[in-house]
């Protein structure tokens, strides 16, 4: 079969690899309809050291179950599923207290042997607790909103619950990727009652606003705090969710947050420390955040997507077949994408 592997920075290939096939009797096979490329797919496709030894790439994708293990139950041939951005089994005691993220017997994608879902097919471990069949055929309209419930729209989300996002209270979002507008959708689907986007393009920003921003904000560093103050009467907002990762983007983040605030980041960070110095410490700031345990989330979330509540899929603004995935990459590396879908 055909799937994507990377061999260094800016360099993406689509190659055949060997087919998968079942291996534990808790496996699925899984054929690809929708993948997409993540904004954490940009970091080491900007910075990873070139080797022979190719990397596979992909961790959101839905598909068919093509077959199954024999210990698998409530899953057939034929059914339609979304996984979440990393496998669990979904039973152990971190996935009981909604950390599959920390599963015990979980693991993530392309990695250790296991496929991509960049690809033609998965290999799913433990896939009675990973995947999660979706009541859809394989055409219908509604798959690039729910593929979203495979990383983007559960991390947008777990930036915001992290936070206390909800009714009287204020958000300000920071950045303005597939991740922050998701993060606004989210927050106004809590309840929040007033959404500041921080962000420079103004076709993100304006689906933003479409999203549930209530206001704008393009400046960076110091204006763009000096902004934000300005709008909420010099105290910053309750919550703010970072969504860069960056350490200009969580130094803006204590900037702007109010103080006794809260202040939660889901953006992979690029930097070792952490600007909490004694200033941020007196003002009784709370952080938190941290990778998303989708699939602690897809069961509360799937039914809006079902009834088009909300449409996450509007994120992705560029659909590739698998052969133009390298394009793909380089169309959201150079920002003329948003989030590029990739059609098997």
């Amino acid at each position: 079969m055909k799937a994507v592997l990377m061999y260094g920075a800016g360099d993406v290939r689509v190659e055949e690899v060997p087919d998968p096939s079942l291996q534990e009797p808790t496996d699925a096979l899984v054929r690809v309809l929708r993948s997409c490329i993540c904004g954490s797919d940009l970091w080491p496709y900007r910075s990873m050291p070139r080797s022979e030894q190719a990397q596979r790439m992909g961790h959101e994708f839905l598909g068919v179950i093509e077959d199954v293990g024999s210990d698998v139950s409530g899953l057939k041939v034929g059914d339609v599923v979304v996984a979440p951005f990393v496998w669990a089994d979904n039973t152990c005691d971190f996935c009981s207290e909604g950390l599959q993220t920390s599963c015990r017997h979980g693991g993530m994608w392309a990695r250790d042997g296991v496929d991509g879902g960049q690809g033609e097919a998965v290999r799913v471990p433990q896939a009675q607790g990973t995947l999660v069949k979706l009541p859809v055929g394989e055409d219908s309209d509604l798959l690039p909103s729910l593929l979203t419930l495979s990383d983007v729209l559960c991390t947008g989300h777990h930036c915001a619950v992290k936070a206390g996002a909800g009714p009287r209270t204020t958000v300000t979002v920071i950045g303005d990727g597939a991740v922050g507008l998701s993060a606004v959708l989210a927050a106004k689907r809590l309840g929040a009652e007033r959404i500041v986007l921080m962000g420079r393009h103004k076709d993100r920003t304006d689906l933003g606003r479409e999203f549930g921003a209530t206001d704008v904000v393009v400046e960076r560093g110091a204006e763009g705090i000096e902004r934000v103050r300005e709008l909420t009467g010099g105290d910053g907002t309750h919550t703010v969710l970072e969504c860069v990762g960056l350490k200009e983007a969580i130094e803006t983040a204590f900037g702007v947050v109010r103080d006794g605030g809260v202040v939660s980041r889901v953006g992979a960070p690029q930097y070792p420390d952490v600007p909490m110095d004694f200033g941020v410490f007196m003002r009784n700031v709370t952080l938190t955040g941290g990778v998303a345990p989708a699939r602690a989330y897809i069961d509360e979330l799937l039914p809006d997507v079902l009834d088009g509540k909300i449409q996450p899929g509007r994120v992705f603004d560029q659909t590739v077949t698998l052969d133009e995935v390298p394009g793909g990459y380089r169309a959201m590396a150079e920002r003329r994408a948003l989030k590029v879908m990739v059609q098997s």
